[in-house]
């Protein structure tokens, strides 16, 4: 049975009794403790925490999901992908065990020809929570136990666990309950008999069933919590693996050989010239390729560009351990956007965004693998350097802190470096490489932990929103009497806030924007009985709810009648920062092209800054051209108007999204100039395009691969630049005294007599340079029968050096001579090494012999056997570098 097949199959039976079939999010849900959706829950968090009042009573639904955690066990395992589809049903606050067990139950073992996934009932086992562990269930979890021998389960294959393995919980406070898995024997070629209990890889869990009924307070461990109370609502929440369900009837050995992987692998080792099955290190490579191939696929749909921070390098280190797997599959040529390709062949059909976005996939994927094709080379240059340093140590072993650093500067794998240092007779100190490695995940896991506590709602802000959602009034009021409705400080709700606190506000309604959507949050104060309270930054922690952090110097209480007033300067910038954003984006796309979407922006009164997806960089001419495409919208005094309507219809008419965002099923759409710029936005806005003012660009930018930057400046910011810049061009004139039509000219022709001086007084410099060339010969000393001529050049540029050294070779040409030479500056210190023939011929290397020398000025070098310059970053090391050159010969010749 196919992917998808299953995937139909799943929802048509859930739909069929009264869920609704809701689509999968992006992957980049806007979660602030996620960085990629990584359950089937996810999307449904704020109703199953009660947050937000579920639009459905039953749901189903077949999420993306995205985990990392556990990258280095891709292709060892059966279990372990990153990319993955969560197959799930809901219920929320409707039916609960018994129906969520029997469905289950039903789907798994009807027969394939009547709709089910057909399983045998005989290879099924089941988990519950166990006997002991909860004191709400000191029999364990009964109600499930008996419905599972109710609908056929015999009692031997229905085994209690521990809270680490039956009851789930988010990590943070919210809900919290009881669970059931479903598990499939396939049989005792994969293990020993006796159920999960005995072994999980025999015993394949396919289905997790969630039986929410309890709120948690402090969680310090899986099976170490505090319960609140039972939940106002109880809820089902199950997660079903589909690739799980997919390679059991498919029967093959794991997930990377169902149909939606399996033939990236083929072509990958096609390209490799390698047997999938014949060798166990080529399989895991091959695994690696296909796992992490449909990863980058599917991240890169969702609108990820591979970077250097948070999504964007996860993405870049999936798609650079497919490089490097391939490349130790003996592949060196480009493969990246072919092996995507077959991916796309697999996944299209489910997810035809791919196609749609496949020109950008395409150009990021390209230049990804041409940035990593760069990159590796400096790695290796660092690992010729390592080895290098550890000869000249009298050493055998790589040190693991080196190993480290190339796989987390460089991307190098363990396994690339092992490779390496055996071709160079050295071995890797792995045990040191691994524990600087289990710190690293234990620093990421920290984090995301500390993440998720910090986005967690607190109970106080729950319990404010169950009060009901907050008004926002500040489309058309900027000035409104409204009334305090909850007060926190440092977490806890409070009655009263004391003179010079800080604290977090909530209004019953509020004509302040919360930060959101790239705009920055309004400022100004609330008036209160007691005095005026500033206005620090306003804030949805949770949907529906705008708290505002305030400090005044008075007293302010819940229940008391306040004035909230927006500064309507402020606002006013605000604005037209974000309609400029508009303009901007709508220009981009008319004269870059469609590709030209958003990737995130951030606006703030005078100043916007817009991130949009292009592999290539805006010239001097079109980033013009696009300015003044912005001036002239502002100049046509573009209407603006923005009107609410259901999601389906906005994105009908062509109405622009951000990857990732979460819409409600009734959306804002505002345009500027009807079709021309039509975007989703919940901003604040002007009436009409000419309340911009005015718009400059100031700079355009790399900021990952396949994502540009653009900063502008906008109104009287915009105005203020460019002032600025007519004063300067003024300066200029009279200092040279031109017009200033003729001022790039006057310019250009005194930058072209510098550079002519330069060069006169470079060519003085280096004929007085050469002049030692003789002094410095005859100054070598004898080092084991070697000539050795090392001198300290301050000042003295690289290219000089070489030339020079060069020079000093030739006045010992026909001996066995070294020549070693170091300058630039102080900051950036330069080494150069020359050899003659004879000192060739008995193993003297310039290439090997300048690695130890920048070794020493703290840096690294190459070249040629017979000319080779390295360089470094501390100067004052020039003597030790020239006495370590001079102690690798003694140890040549000795």
């Amino acid at each position: 049975m196919k992917a998808a097949e299953i995937g139909r199959r799943y929802q048509d039976f859930f739909v069929s009794r009264g869920h609704t079939a809701v689509p999968s999010a992006s992957l980049l849900y806007n979660d602030p403790t996620l960085l990629f959706v990584n359950a089937g829950m996810v999307p449904f968090k704020p109703y199953l925490m009660g947050e937000q009042v579920s639009p459905w009573k039953r749901a189903t639904s077949i999420q993306k999901c995205v985990r990392t955690l556990d990258i280095e066990e891709v292709g060892k395992t059966t279990r372990h992908g990153t990319f993955f589809q969560m197959l799930g049903n809901f219920s929320f606050g409707d039916y609960f065990k018994t129906e969520a067990i029997t469905w289950a139950w039903e789907l798994v073992t009807t027969e394939q020809p009547k709709g089910g996934f057909g399983f045998d009932p005989d290879k099924v086992w089941v988990t519950v929570l166990g006997p002991g562990y909860h004191p709400d269930y000191p029999e364990g979890d009964v109600e499930a136990r008996e419905t599972w021998l109710k609908v056929g389960v015999p009692p031997e294959h229905i085994q209690g666990r521990s809270l680490k393995d039956n009851y789930w919980h988010m990590g943070v406070p919210g809900p919290g309950g009881p669970c059931s898995e479903i598990y499939i024997d396939r049989g005792p070629q994969y293990g020993p008999d006796g159920g999960p209990v005995v072994d999980e890889d025999r015993f394949l869990e396919i289905w997790n069933l969630v039986f929410e009924t309890e709120e948690l307070g402090t969680v310090r461990a899986k099976d170490d919590f505090d319960i609140v109370g039972p939940m106002k609502m109880r809820n089902i929440d199950t997660g079903a693996g589909l690739e799980r369900i997919a390679y059991l009837l498919q029967g093959v050995d794991n997930m990377y050989e169902t149909d939606e992987v399996f033939p990236v692998i083929a072509r990958a080792s096609e390209l490799a010239g390698r047997r999938y099955g014949a060798d166990h290190t080529d399989d895991v490579r091959l695994r690696v390729v296909g796992d992490h191939i449909r990863s980058s696929l599917m991240l890169m749909t969702d609108g990820v560009t591979p970077s250097n921070e948070a999504r964007g390098y996860v993405l870049r280190r999936l798609m650079r351990r497919s490089i490097r797997s391939m490349r130790l599959l003996g592949v060196h040529d480009p493969c990246l956007v072919e092996l995507l390709g077959v991916s796309r062949e697999c996944m299209h059909t489910t997810y035809p965004d791919i196609d749609t976005q496949w020109d950008r996939i395409k150009d990021s994927a390209e230049t990804e693998e041409a940035n990593f094709a760069r990159t590796l080379n400096s790695g290796i240059q660092l690992f010729d350097m390592a080895v290098a340093q550890t000869r000249a140590q009298g050493g055998t072993v790589l040190g693991g802190d080196k190993a480290f650093q190339l796989h987390d500067t460089y991307g190098f794998p363990i396994d690339l470096t092992l490779e390496m240092a055996d071709e160079q007779g050295l071995s890797v100190d792995e045990a040191a490489f691994r524990s600087l490695m289990d710190a690293q995940r234990a620093r990421a896991k920290a984090d995301a932990k500390a993440k998720k506590t910090g986005g967690q709602a607190t109970t106080a802000y729950k319990a404010l929103r169950e009060m009901g959602e907050i008004p926002f009034v500040g489309y058309t009021d900027l000035d409104i009497p409204t009334t305090v409705r909850g007060l926190i400080v440092d977490g806890h709700s409070v009655d009263r806030v004391e003179p010079g606190q800080t604290a977090e506000v909530i209004l019953d309604e509020t004509p302040f924007y919360a930060e959101m959507g790239g705009q920055d949050a309004d400022a100004g104060i609330i008036s209160a009985p007691s005095g005026n309270f500033d206005v620090l930054d306003v804030q949805r922690p949770v949907p529906g709810l705008i708290v505002h952090t305030i400090k005044g110097s008075g007293e302010i209480a819940v229940g008391e009648s306040v004035e909230a007033v927006v500064d309507a300067a402020n606002r006013q910038g605000a604005c037209q920062a974000h309609s400029a954003t508009h303009v901007l984006h709508a220009a981009l796309r008319e004269l870059v092209g469609p590709t030209a979407t958003q990737a995130g922006s951030y606006n703030k009164p005078g100043y916007l800054r817009f991130d949009f997806s292009s592999a290539k960089g805006l010239s001097p001419e079109l980033k013009a051209e696009i300015e003044a495409r912005c001036n002239v919208a502002v100049r046509d005094d573009l209407a603006v108007s923005a009107s609410q309507m259901p999601l389906a219809e906005a994105k009908k008419m062509g109405a622009m999204a951000m990857f990732g965002e979460k819409y409600p099923e009734i959306v804002r759409v505002v345009e500027m100039g009807g079709p021309w710029s039509r975007e989703l936005c919940g901003g604040t806005h002007v009436e009409r395009a000419s309340q911009i003012g005015m718009v400059t660009l100031l700079s355009e930018q790399s900021v990952g691969a396949g994502t540009r930057r653009v900063e502008a400046l906008v109104s009287t910011d915009a105005f203020a630049h460019m002032a600025g810049e007519r004063a300067l061009v003024n300066e200029l004139t009279g200092m040279l005294k031109v017009q200033p039509e003729q001022l790039t000219e006057r310019v250009s022709s005194l930058v072209a007599e510098l550079k002519d001086a330069e060069k006169r007084i470079a060519a003085l410099k280096t004929g007085q340079l050469l002049a030692q060339a003789g002094q410095i010969a005859d100054a070598a000393v004898d080092v084991n029968q070697v000539l050795f001529a090392g001198r300290s050049l301050d000042g003295t540029d690289a290219g000089s050096l070489r030339t020079l050294a060069g020079q000093i070779r030739d006045k010992l040409e026909g001996r066995t001579g070294v020549v070693a030479l170091v300058g630039g500056s102080a900051a950036k210190p330069a080494l150069v090494i020359a050899t003659t023939k004879q000192a060739r011929d008995k193993g003297l290397r310039a290439g090997e012999l300048v690695r130890l020398g920048a070794a020493e000025l703290g840096g690294r070098g190459g070249g040629k056997d017979d000319l080779a310059q390295g360089g470094g970053s501390d100067a004052s090391k020039a003597a030790q570098a020239l006495q370590a050159v001079k102690n690798d010969l003694g140890r040549a010749r000795g």
